[in-house]
């Protein structure tokens, strides 16, 4: 037996295991890219690095072998340091999205691709859980939304963008006609209470949000019926037909409850109001100077002074959000996405960890696209016009939504929930442009009738060609090209489909970035 320490912890492993293997032993958790249980270890990713004690440097943990009396450190910023430049590293090189342009430009950060993917595959039951993870008022939003987000879709660089908002209210519409509308699990009771002030779309959303997590919460509102701004006159027309009270009625199935015709500060003094609950979110229209000052709320001219990521405001427990926080947040979605966030953070405040805000997820970007790189796209999608001459009352029919999806271009990564470049690069701060370099091009080999190759993804961890060789493929792939231009193909220019007739799932579930992913 060969004895070792890591991170101080004495390990015990046979002869022949490397330091990885030591470690998971230990239970400690090292990161590997190119490793894989069963293959010879390619140490090209340079992840799973650590550090030998007494001066001996950096090494890969997944190729070095164990050695008696071996000290090795695994968790030092010296070693976080290196671990986050090799990420940087490969991610200079990568080339691909792990959002779509229309979720990075939401500003609710819905995940708009999966929704579409769903529309189109008729599954309209998924399509309202992705839709309401994120946009409380979906029916809403799909009437009022100025739609920011088709504003960046790559399809109207072709012709016309997909047009998101009008499949994200027919998934909603078809929810609210179903007679039993989507209703989230929520999470037992925690004894804990909330006062949202304000029932307008940032109210809304935070009492959906933090009623899921288990809070007993209690929306105010001086208004004789809950809705906020979205009752205004001059979206009358647009939200015709009871939509408005229809979905707020969704939203109050989570269990919060409505004290309307209720002004704070008037029928209710702030400070009883802060007295009787655990944690307040302000989400009123807006709050005058004497208003602010008898709530102790800190102002920056005419809005409530907040922590734009946690949206704490000067008093502890006191959270704002909203157009009391500003105007540029008057739209109904940076509303709806503001309720949202903030009850996270809330959350957090209330379960006693760190207030840190949503957390935003890793997104490697590719740009600008190159000449002749919009085709790649344009391949996998429809090639029909935009749907028109919708009728605005009723929305699309299921046909005219199903022929709508189809244009969508699926720019996200078709691996974006289980990528470890994104992954680590998340869990250690990693950031894409560190290191400059000239972006290859996108490319997209999509002849194999189930995986799709997109070589600028490729980290050279050579796992696609282990597998194929176990897997007994006849032409199977190696590596070819010289130096940076090396990336595995089917020899003798063959095609993916002669390379893979057996092992393609096998290849695209080891896959670590989506540069083999199933169709």
């Amino acid at each position: 037996m060969i004895q070792l320490t890591i991170d101080n912890r004495v390990v015990q492993v046979e002869a022949g295991a490397t330091i990885l293997d030591a470690a998971r032993k230990a239970g400690i958790e090292i990161p590997t890219m190119c490793h894989r249980q069963g293959c010879r270890p390619a140490t090209s990713c340079m992840v799973c690095i650590v550090r030998l004690a007494g001066g001996q440097g950096f090494v890969p943990s997944c190729g070095m072998p164990a050695a008696d009396g071996m000290a090795v450190e695994s968790e030092t910023d010296a070693v976080h340091e290196a671990r986050r430049t090799a990420l940087e590293l490969l991610l200079s090189d990568h080339v691909g999205d792990c959002m779509g342009p229309c979720q990075a430009g939401c500003p609710a950060g819905m995940e708009i691709p999966r929704m579409i993917r769903q529309i189109a595959a008729g599954s309209l039951a998924e399509a309202i859980v992705t839709v309401k993870r994120d946009i409380a008022l979906p029916a809403v939003l799909g009437r009022i939304c100025p739609a920011p987000c088709e504003r960046v879709c790559r399809r109207g660089q072709h012709d016309s963008a997909v047009s998101i908002c009008l499949l994200k209210r027919y998934a909603a519409d078809v929810d609210l006609a179903s007679g039993r509308p989507y209703l989230p699990t929520c999470s037992a009771r925690r004894g804990k209470r909330v006062a949202v002030v304000g029932a307008g779309p940032a109210g809304l959303a935070a009492a959906y949000y933090l009623s899921q997590k288990g809070y007993a919460v209690t929306v105010y509102d001086d208004n004789d019926k809950s809705g906020g701004g979205l009752r205004s006159p001059e979206l009358a027309s647009k939200l015709a037909g009871g939509v408005l009270d229809a979905e707020i009625a969704t939203l109050t199935a989570t269990g919060f409850t409505f004290a309307v015709g209720t002004r704070v500060g008037r029928d209710l003094a702030w400070d009883k109001l802060r007295a009787g609950c655990d944690a307040l979110f302000v989400a009123t229209g807006g709050l005058t100077a004497e208003e602010a000052t008898a709530i102790g709320l800190a102002m920056d001219g005419t809005a409530v002074k907040i922590n734009r990521t946690t949206y704490e405001t000067n008093l502890a427990g006191v959270f704002a959000g909203g157009n009391v926080a500003g105007p540029k947040r008057r739209l109904a979605v940076r509303a709806v996405a503001d309720g949202k966030e903030a009850a996270e953070a809330i959350h957090q405040y209330l379960s006693g960890a760190a207030v840190t805000g949503w957390a935003t997820p890793f997104n490697s970007r590719m740009g600008k696209l190159k000449d002749g790189e919009l085709a790649a796209f344009l391949a996998g999608a429809d090639a029909g016009p935009r749907v028109a001459n919708v009728d605005h009352a009723t929305g699309f029919t299921r046909k005219q939504a199903e022929q709508e999806a189809a244009r969508c271009l699926h720019c996200d990564c078709r691996k974006a929930r289980a990528c470890r470049l994104r992954d680590y690069a998340e869990l250690y701060g990693a950031r894409q442009g560190t290191y400059k370099a000239e972006r290859r091009p996108f490319v997209q080999r999509t002849e194999h009738p189930l995986v799709i190759y997109e070589p600028g993804k490729c980290i050279d961890c050579g796992l696609c060609i282990e597998i194929a060789r176990q897997h007994g493929e006849r032409l199977g792939l190696s590596f070819v090209g010289r130096g940076f231009d090396v990336r595995p193909a089917v020899p003798f220019d063959g095609s993916m489909a002669d390379g893979l007739r057996v092992a393609a799932a096998a290849c695209a579930a080891a896959c670590p970035t989506g540069a083999l992913a199933m169709k």
